[in-house]
């Protein structure tokens, strides 16, 4: 299968956790890993989040930085990444700030045709799956549209499918100076959770960043 260079890029908190149990955003990265994270998006030919974190963070996705989106006109590149959701039965809101030119939500059979209606009006559609979401067609689906390497902001359950699907093919961690606790509060990854055959990883570069660490691995 042809499918983009896969990247998951995250903040969690010393005790892993990336949100509050109540799933209100959480300032974990400070201004220093902000701006790589601008910088990775801005090198990125799409970005994409699952509904959950749409839901709970609503946020825009688009490259802050007037610089980084002028290098990519130059280049002859949209202003900002394509904008992708996986939102298996199109929960996104029709005023959620990712929507508009440049967005795509890919929605499985199984979505109402009423919220698929509204969600047309602001955004590109494409259906993968039955029930849920298909990954592996969605990645192929956006290969076929250019897309060569495509960043992943979370949540922690896209995380997850994407690992277990081995679609992820490296991870930037950072690893802020800050506990959340709480059993109920997302981690980097949630989902079933593997039982055996854990997947292992190959660590590339550890870098002290603001006052946490940024780690990068590779799957394998």
């Amino acid at each position: 299968m042809s499918r983009p260079f896969v990247f998951v890029n995250s903040a969690m908190s010393a005790d892993g956790k990336i949100s509050s149990a109540e799933r209100r955003q959480v300032r974990i990265s400070g201004p220093e890993d902000l701006v790589r994270v601008d910088e990775l998006r801005a090198s990125s030919d799409a970005v994409m989040i699952g509904v959950g974190t749409v839901l709970s963070d609503d946020p825009s996705l688009r490259v802050k930085s007037d610089r980084l989106r002028k290098e990519r006109l130059e280049l002859g590149r949209p202003e900002n990444p394509l904008r992708v959701v996986a939102d298996s039965l199109a929960r996104t809101p029709s005023e959620a700030k990712i929507l508009g030119p440049g967005c795509l939500v890919a929605v499985s059979n199984s979505a109402p045709l009423d919220r698929l209606e509204k969600l047309s009006l602001r955004c590109e559609i494409i259906r993968c799956g039955e029930r849920r979401v298909d990954l592996s067609e969605l990645m192929s689906e956006l290969c076929q549209k250019g897309v060569k390497r495509l960043m992943v902001e979370g949540g922690a359950a896209l995380n997850w499918s994407l690992v277990q699907s081995g679609l992820a093919d490296e991870l930037y961690v950072y690893i802020g100076p800050l506990l959340i606790g709480g059993k109920d509060a997302p981690t980097l990854m949630d989902g079933l959770g593997f039982r055996k055959d854990f997947p292992r990883l190959k660590l590339i570069s550890a870098q002290r960043m603001d006052d946490g660490v940024l780690l990068r691995w590779r799957t394998f």
